[in-house]
């Protein structure tokens, strides 16, 4: 999935075995009411390391509630949002997150590499699409052509 040798996109291809997720979400059970926003982003973070997409949804829509609710941890939550907006291939809201991490701490040099690899990934897609596009585009002229000359017969 990921062509990278940043180390943070490296540690999001190896999800936690079942016992340790466990461990996280009975972590967060044992606190309910109110679980401490330490222990929901250590849940969010092992969700999004997982290789289900609906487990790392559920991590990014945790991060996102917690970003709403903690301001000391903008930080952390805004970077992990972003690695895992990269890992489920939303490319833009990955961008996003990086770039109000940067506002906040521009020399951060793990976000900037992050957002390297962001650009690059957005670029490489953007590629592919416009590739697929001139090839859709020319399929598309070579059938109207074809129509044409057999409509001249």
């Amino acid at each position: 999935m990921f062509n990278s040798v940043y180390p943070a996109l490296e540690e999001l291809k190896q999800p936690l075995s079942q016992d340790q997720l466990n461990i996280l979400k009975n972590q967060l059970d044992s606190e309910q009411p109110k679980p401490t926003s330490q222990t929901q982003f250590n849940y969010a973070w092992g969700l999004i390391k997982s290789n289900q997409h609906r487990l790392q949804q559920q991590g990014i829509d945790i991060l996102v509630k917690l970003y709403k609710q903690e301001s000391e941890m903008r930080r952390e939550i805004l970077y992990y949002l972003s690695l895992g907006s990269f890992k489920i291939g939303d490319f833009s809201n990955a961008k996003r997150y990086i770039d109000s991490l940067l506002k906040i701490e521009p020399e951060n040099q793990q976000a900037l590499q992050l957002k390297d690899n962001i650009d690059d990934k957005i670029t490489k897609e953007g590629l592919i699409g416009i590739g697929i596009a001139g090839g859709v585009l020319a399929l598309g002229v070579g059938i109207i052509g074809a129509l044409v000359r057999k409509n001249r017969k």
